[in-house]
């Protein structure tokens, strides 16, 4: 009985998963005079409101990365919009552009702050979003702009930093009396351009300021390592892995399931 129970259970997993239709678009939207282009996803079997995740990309700008990540986001039944920071059509290599155009924005907190808004807006105004259950996530340059939601008091949920910058603007720490998203960083503990001595100021930070944060460091991991087109050399600084990898979207999806929960 049993065994009949657990094949009629796959096979409607299955079917579900047949009868699923991802919906993506590019969504051209604008934060004061700039045009941004950013990228909207959905499983549009889902007919009710459902929660919702803001994805904030690298310093290369919003790529194909985060559109695949914003896809799996969606398979798992959430409504997706991934961020343009920069503008449309500013999509910066590395290292060097990418480098100058991630610089103006982590030297300009409150328009970094102002144009991660823009996107979020897009996000709760959608009619597929739950805006109780809003999460925002980020990977390098995009972690740090969760973080930047975060000590903003922005109105999500929670915020998850993938191998993300650490450090706060001046004039931008997080500060007691601000009502902040449960915070989840992701971090590789051998990081090199976000080092033990952040980690230790970040906690520092958000523990001063009452905020909710959980850190989890990676053995072995440094920066990017979520990312498969940083290559597998970590004497280099940034290093896929895939170990980490997997136990960071791990942990983000039981993340989501807590603050999601209520």
């Amino acid at each position: 009985m049993k065994t009949h129970t657990l094949t009629l259970v796959s096979a409607l997993v299955s079917l579900v998963a047949a009868d699923a239709a991802l919906v993506e678009r590019d969504v051209e939207y604008k934060q004061g005079e700039a045009v941004l282009e950013g990228f909207h996803v959905y499983d549009d079997t889902v007919k009710t409101q459902r929660p919702a995740v803001l994805v904030i990309h690298q310093w290369t700008g919003l790529t194909n990365y985060e559109k695949k990540r914003a896809r799996m986001l969606a398979e798992l039944g959430y409504n997706v919009f991934a961020a343009d920071v920069y503008g449309k059509g500013i999509r910066p290599p590395a290292p060097g552009p990418a480098a100058e155009e991630s610089g103006k924005f982590k030297k300009d907190r409150a328009l970094y702050r102002a144009r991660l808004m823009a996107a979020l807006e897009i996000l709760q105004k959608d009619e597929r979003t739950d805006t109780t259950k809003i999460a925002a996530i980020g990977y390098c340059f995009g972690g740090a702009g969760a973080l930047e939601l975060a000590r903003a008091g922005a109105p999500v949920t929670g915020v998850v930093s993938f191998h993300g910058s650490l450090d706060a603007g001046e004039g931008f720490a997080a500060r007691a009396g601000v009502t902040m998203p449960k915070i989840l960083v992701l971090h590789g503990a051998d990081d090199p351009y976000a080092p033990a001595s952040q980690v230790a100021d970040l906690e520092k930070e958000m523990k001063a300021a009452g905020a909710d944060m959980k850190v989890v460091l990676y053995e072995g991991a440094v920066h990017s390592f979520t990312q498969p087109q940083a290559g597998d050399d970590p004497s280099k600084g940034a290093a896929y892995n895939a170990a980490a990898d997997q136990k960071s979207w791990d942990a983000m999806k039981s993340f989501f399931a807590e603050i999601f929960a209520k």
